[in-house]
């Protein structure tokens, strides 16, 4: 009778230290599959195809730490096109200025100001000058917040019998903001100011 009793209490040792083991194993394989998943659920997220002449090809996406650099540039680029862009035309004036001053503080509106009351946008309109610019190179210092920037570009006034090209240097900072449609890059530059702003060449139009 207590060898039978023995015998039965053995077994459901063995069955009980068997069902543990099967559970553990158990656990232990949902956590690897659940890992795995969320590894391989991670890393197609961090990829993207795009369609270019038929062709799929894969282009890795970033956070924004990595792209503040190429935001930066972009955006200081940006500002200036849209400021600097004028036609003999006051609504282009008006709706590039408008763009460009969503983009920086209240010293870009005081360049704004002066400039119109020196009257240097009638002149453009009087004179049928178109003027655009072509950013050079930007120097940009991540090593801390506001970063500080200097913008180095050329401008080109064309009149109606001689094209201007006049060096431009600018510098300032900028500072993070939330990003929105008219500022998409998430920056706004402070303390902008024209350190250089001189013609370099004259050349007659045929």
């Amino acid at each position: 009778m207590f060898q039978k009793m023995k015998n039965i209490d053995t077994a459901f040792r063995h069955v009980r230290g068997f069902s543990m083991l099967i559970i553990t194993c158990c656990f232990l394989l949902s956590a690897f599959a659940i890992y795995t998943s969320y590894t391989m659920v991670t890393e197609a997220q961090d990829r993207i195809y795009l369609l270019v002449n038929g062709k799929a090809l894969e282009a890795i996406s970033a956070g924004r730490k990595d792209n503040i650099p190429v935001e930066a540039r972009d955006h200081i680029t940006t500002f200036h096109q849209f400021f600097f862009t004028l036609d003999p035309d006051d609504k282009v004036i008006q709706a590039n200025l408008t763009r460009a001053l969503y983009l920086a503080d209240g010293s870009a509106k005081r360049e704004y100001d002066n400039l119109k009351e020196n009257g240097y946008y009638s002149g453009i309109i009087a004179g049928n000058i178109s003027q655009q610019i072509t950013v050079d190179s930007i120097q940009l210092n991540m090593d801390s917040h506001p970063y500080r920037f200097r913008c180095f570009a050329t401008q080109n006034l064309v009149r109606a019998t001689s094209t201007v090209y006049r060096l431009l240097v600018t510098e300032g900072r900028l500072r993070n903001v939330s990003k929105s449609d008219n500022n998409p890059h998430g920056f706004l530059i402070e303390r902008w100011a024209t350190v250089e702003n001189r013609d370099i060449k004259i050349q007659n139009r045929q």
